[in-house]
């Protein structure tokens, strides 16, 4: 497989040699997680999810909860805390690094990258630590939950 390869058949593999080292079945459901997880580009919970592949595939909530901790343990998707929220994930292989940014009022996140943060954090060592990958979170108020927004807004209504 050449490294550069982000195509869906590649996240299969990488998949497919996972559960065959782990000893474990190679479900038409575990696939079509897989596959589905992998057609979106947005963050997701695994009820969402469910409920989303309920009209192409029947699975169960407890099978997606299995194989989203299947994906998570061989990083084909990452777990995101966004402050107090059902856990989200996203898919990781062939995605740049990025960044988030969470409202703490409404949970809206959105995504940035910044190369001089990337670069930095790449670079920066610790005598005791080795790092193998990271996740950055700035919490704060979106421009939508702001006051003063909420004040301009209430005067367009006067």
């Amino acid at each position: 497989m050449v490294k550069d390869d982000f195509s869906y058949e590649s996240v299969k593999d990488i998949f497919t040699a996972f559960l065959k080292k782990k000893k474990m079945r190679k479900t038409p459901e575990r696939y079509a997680i897989l596959e589905k997880i992998y057609q979106t580009e947005m963050h997701f919970d695994a009820e969402t999810l469910c409920n989303v592949m309920q009209n192409e595939y029947r699975v169960s909530l407890a099978t997606v909860y299995n194989t989203i901790e299947l994906l998570l343990d061989c990083s084909l998707i990452v777990k995101h805390p966004f402050g107090g929220q059902t856990a989200k994930f996203e898919k990781t292989f062939g995605k740049q690094t990025h960044h988030h940014l969470i409202c703490s009022k409404c949970g809206a996140v959105k995504e940035f990258t910044d190369k001089k943060i990337r670069t930095m954090l790449k670079t920066k060592t610790f005598a005791t630590f080795e790092t193998t990958h990271y996740s950055l979170y700035i919490y704060g108020i979106c421009n939508k939950c702001k006051p003063s927004n909420k004040r301009k807004d209430k005067m367009l209504l006067v």
